[in-house]
């Protein structure tokens, strides 16, 4: 495709003028001075030559092969004198959109996200990714280095965003117009963290299933792998799972194998109590005491008061990331080990609901959490955010999204004021920021881009569902509160045939 076909593509969705090349070569930013940093790399990658660390080399069996030619900056970040922070910013040769896309990370991070930097690229971005100061997708790092979890937590993305304006500026010789932040799970959290303590850094912000942590991961692991009795085997996930939609399905008025809100369903696991011994098709009663915990809030046991959000129906195909065991998944169960506890020998089988709670929940041990509501200074500039998440997630709890963004409405003094800066989707039936069984691929940038760009907020998002590569349905997403109802006609495997409405 011709540099000026690209162009007025996307002219019609930003309405951004297209740069048509670079202001001076790619190789002279290795000269560049940066404060707290030096460039360690600055290469022309040819079209369909890129091969990330681990890949196949191009001309192989290479995921980046439709790549455009690029100009690729590698950096290291030192605003500490424990810092490390690895940084990588792509600029497009040609037909760069004049914008700016940061891309974020999952779970302890420790690596690029070269396959989101790509796709940003591929639409037209400059665009920039971060290690987030360490090598490896653990907590250990975070053990006596506090500088490093400072720079985890939310140092690294800011000094990233700064850094790389200043190689998009050298680069082109001109600023980019607008900025965006585009993450999930760890990059959703890190996405309200950059608008929370630096609203200035981007006029529009996606953040979907922001992993903001608690003990989740524990109090699962209590209820399901501490006493051997109530540990539920992977192969009765999909029973529990029929026997939830079974209860669940057909409240919204439509019976299409998807849990419209799971917080309208008060599906008991004791349905499936086995009426004699054990089988493959129903539970033991410790089993169904822990499936019922794990659709439960966290309490304390001492005070009965409710201290987190749980998994809701609907997640049960998903519930090994949490409960196989033997240990507590992977992302909580170092955060109390290398942050709160301090120690690497720590037990998670110890940890006590009241007091350990309280430790963990301590300013110091959750400084990477983004749940302030107060996002008036980011809205203030113009700014705009967009939230999403899965029902069926079965890593971060979605209570928890729905539980911050009321939070924000309410200190926006209602929904009508709060709708012209922050909107939230949630997708029935889709997993941890993408799969499942429900629609879960959909266009959030585009989405973004209207209602930054052209004051067009988004009333609705259409998602699909593939299976073997052909979509088999769409559905629309809907700003919350509201749900997507059928019409009444025609397929329901058909977005066209729903409407966003009042629940």
């Amino acid at each position: 495709m011709k540099v000026s076909t690209i162009t007025c593509a996307l002219c019609v969705v930003a309405c951004v003028p297209a740069v048509p090349a670079f202001a001076s070569p790619c190789d002279d930013l290795t000269a560049l001075s940066l404060r707290d940093a030096r460039i360690t790399g600055a290469q022309l990658i040819p079209a369909g030559q890129f091969s990330a660390p681990g890949q196949p080399p191009a001309g192989g069996a290479n995921s980046y092969k439709d790549l455009p030619a690029f100009c690729r900056v590698s950096a290291t970040l030192i605003p500490s004198s424990d810092s490390d922070i690895k940084v990588e910013v792509w600029l497009p040769a040609t037909g760069w959109n004049g914008k700016f896309q940061a891309v974020g990370n999952g779970g302890w991070a420790g690596v690029i996200s070269y396959s989101a930097l790509a796709a940003a690229v591929r639409a037209g971005y400059a665009s920039a990714s971060t290690d987030t100061g360490h090598v490896g997708g653990r907590g250990t790092f975070a053990l006596d280095h506090p500088e490093k979890l400072i720079d985890f937590s939310w140092r690294s993305e800011h000094e990233m965003t700064v850094k790389a304006k200043a190689v998009i500026q050298a680069l082109y010789g001109s600023a980019p117009k607008l900025s965006y932040w585009n993450g999930c799970s760890t990059g959703g959290r890190q996405g309200l963290k950059e608008a929370q303590m630096f609203p200035d850094d981007y006029d529009g912000i996606i953040a979907g299933a922001p992993a903001n942590r608690t003990a989740i991961s524990l109090w699962i692991a209590h209820a399901v792998l501490k006493d051997p009795a109530s540990y539920i085997p992977p192969s009765k996930y999909p029973v529990i799972h029929q026997a939830a939609l079974a209860a669940c399905d057909a409240r919204d008025g439509l019976k299409d194998g998807l849990i419209d809100d799971p917080t309208k369903c008060s599906f008991d696991p004791k349905v499936l109590l086995c009426k004699e011994g054990d089988g493959p098709s129903c539970l033991t009663a410790p089993q169904v005491t822990a499936a019922q915990k794990t659709y439960s809030p966290a309490v304390n046991p001492r005070t009965g008061k409710e201290l987190f959000s749980s998994l809701v129906p609907g997640t049960e195909l998903g519930w090994g990331v949490q409960a196989v065991g033997p240990d507590p998944s992977t992302n909580i169960y170092d955060q109390y080990r290398y942050v709160v506890f301090k120690d690497p020998n720590w037990d998670w089988k110890t940890f006590n609901f009241d007091s350990d709670v309280e430790r963990g929940n301590l300013p110091e041990n959750l400084i990477m959490n983004a749940t302030d509501p107060n996002m008036q200074p980011f809205f203030a500039r113009g700014g705009k955010l967009l939230l999403y998440h899965g029902w069926s997630d079965p890593n971060v709890p979605t209570l928890n999204t729905i539980k911050y963004y009321r939070g924000v409405v309410d200190n926006l003094g209602g929904a009508a004021n709060a709708s012209r800066s922050v909107r939230l989707f949630l997708a029935p039936g889709m997993g941890h920021c993408g799969g499942g069984e429900g629609p879960n691929v959909f266009d959030k940038v585009a989405a973004l881009e209207r209602w930054v760009e052209k004051g067009e907020p988004p009333d609705t998002m259409i998602a699909s569902h593939s299976t073997d590569g052909k979509i088999d349905r769409t559905r629309p997403l809907c700003p919350y509160p509201q749900v997507a109802k059928y019409k009444g006609t025609g397929s329901i495997d058909d977005a066209a045939n729903f409407v966003c409405a009042a629940p």
